[in-house]
């Protein structure tokens, strides 16, 4: 499969998704340039970059109030360059963008899989799900658990309420909506008993999604719970996700 696919490359070079040659499949050089990748040093329990590394695994805020899962990493900072590829995904149906992230995410955190026993994606409700046909967590997270060879579980963790939107919610705001969202069905425990589970999702904003799915899925006897996501922002504003 790989010789094929390298041999099919020479012959028709991949394109990126504005036309031009691609740098990697989907990205073409210049693009790829403008995304922040998380590439220096990181709070272990957040995700967030430190300007230099300051011998501190967390950040002042995760040291202040620990959060439900137990640590995070994101592939790159949601900005003006990265944001049109997630919006992409998750409104205009590039669902072939969801292998890309899943190789971007495997850079960033690849202690985080290691240490895996399964992947999880943040869900959908059904609600939505049948409105968009699809939920991009779970779209990143299943090459992502293919790839690493870890169990994918998609109905693991359910999203019980269609909660509303949290574009534009203040962090209070955003805790409040998903208070009590989230579950593991009871025939669905067994598969987290006592597994490390990584959750996945495409966008951290204040972490109240992955600290309601992360309740959940402790709740339900999960040993940890730890938290990758293909960008994250690095202050609160109101810009659409």
């Amino acid at each position: 499969m790989g010789l094929g696919r390298g041999l099919l490359d020479l012959i028709l070079p991949p394109r990126a998704f504005d036309g031009e040659p691609a740098l990697t499949p989907g990205l073409a050089a210049g693009a790829w340039s403008r995304i922040a990748f998380l590439d220096g040093p990181v709070c272990d329990g957040c995700g967030a970059p430190f300007p230099f590394d300051q011998g501190e695994p967390l950040c002042a805020l995760c040291l202040a109030r620990p959060r439900a899962f137990a640590r995070a990493r994101a592939a790159c900072l949601y900005d003006e360059h990265s944001r049109d590829l997630v919006l992409k995904l998750k409104h205009a149906d590039r669902t072939d963008l969801s292998a890309l992230f899943a190789r971007w995410i495997s850079r960033a955190a690849p202690d985080l899989l290691e240490a895996a026993d399964a992947v999880v994606p943040v869900p959908m409700h059904r609600t939505r799900l049948l409105r968009r046909r699809y939920n991009q967590a779970a779209e990143i997270a299943r090459p992502l658990a293919r790839a690493a060879g870890r169990p994918y579980l998609a109905d693991a963790l359910v999203r019980k309420r269609d909660t509303a939107s949290q574009g534009g919610k203040s962090a209070d705001g955003r805790r409040r909506n998903v208070a009590a969202a989230f579950a593991v069905p009871e025939a669905k425990r067994p598969l987290v008993e006592g597994k490390r589970v990584l959750l996945v999702d495409d966008v951290l904003t204040t972490g109240a999604t992955a600290e309601g799915c992360a309740r959940a899925l402790l709740a339900a006897g999960a040993s940890a719970v730890d938290l990758t996501v293909v960008a994250r922002v690095t202050e609160m504003r109101s810009r659409p996700i």
